[in-house]
């Protein structure tokens, strides 16, 4: 092996390190922000959803500047079908929400249209961004310029691994929720799989953030007042 590729090699050794530094601050981050501002400071829901938005887009945006990540690169990535599939996911999430939940009680006028904007496409979108997008695209990054990424087999098993970094991420951040600290975690857990697809197939932030959305939508409208949607709810 030649200098250059040594040197080549410890370079991606190096930022593939980096990588699973920040998905494991992720880890760390995901369960303490609900565990520290919901269940022990007891924000009000949608002040601790300001806080919650605010530290998600800190942390993937600073993920991505300290790793060299270009933001503008990544949402250009097949951008059409990442929208599309974040759209169809999204309305396929929907009617699994109004097909297998009851409706509950819901605000009216201004009040719906803020808890839409608020609860459902704000929060929704960042939660998206937090529990899908940042830990497939780590895993992703982690494993750039390796063997692995250049065979399609190994292509496949990376995307694996990445899905399995971002059912990790959805589960510590609901563990963070007393709500969630039982057989309940295994819901959004499943759910995971589903709303990851459109940024795990097209390597787009935007598709799972859509998907994920459109679940939190659809919850405000018909489900608002269950115990599975819009934690936290103590």
């Amino acid at each position: 092996m030649t200098g250059s590729r040594v040197r080549s090699e410890r370079t991606r050794s190096g930022a593939a390190r980096r990588h699973r530094a920040w998905l494991g601050a992720g880890f760390g981050v995901g369960f303490a922000v609900p565990c520290l501002f919901a269940d022990v400071l007891h924000l009000p829901r949608d002040l601790y959803y300001g806080v919650y938005l605010a530290t998600a887009l800190g942390f993937f945006v600073l993920w991505a500047r300290r790793t060299g990540q270009r933001l503008d690169v990544m949402v250009r990535r097949r951008r059409r079908s990442a929208v599309v599939l974040g759209v169809l996911v999204a309305a396929v999430l929907a009617a699994v929400v109004v097909g297998t939940e009851p409706a509950t009680p819901r605000p009216e006028g201004l009040a719906l249209a803020w808890a839409v904007l608020w609860r459902g496409v704000a929060y929704g979108a960042v939660d998206g961004l937090l529990l899908s997008a940042f830990p497939i695209l780590a895993v992703f990054a982690a494993a750039e310029g390796s063997r692995m990424r250049r065979r399609r087999s190994g292509t496949v098993l990376i995307g694996a691994a990445a899905l399995l970094a971002s059912l990790v991420m959805t589960t510590v951040y609901h563990l963070g929720y007393r709500d969630f600290r039982s057989s309940m975690v295994a819901r959004p857990v499943a759910a995971d799989v589903v709303w990851s697809l459109p940024t795990l197939v097209t390597l787009n932030p935007v598709g799972a953030p859509i998907a994920h959305a459109g679940l939190h939508v659809s919850a405000v409208l018909h489900s608002p007042g269950t115990e599975v949607f819009l934690p936290p709810h103590r």
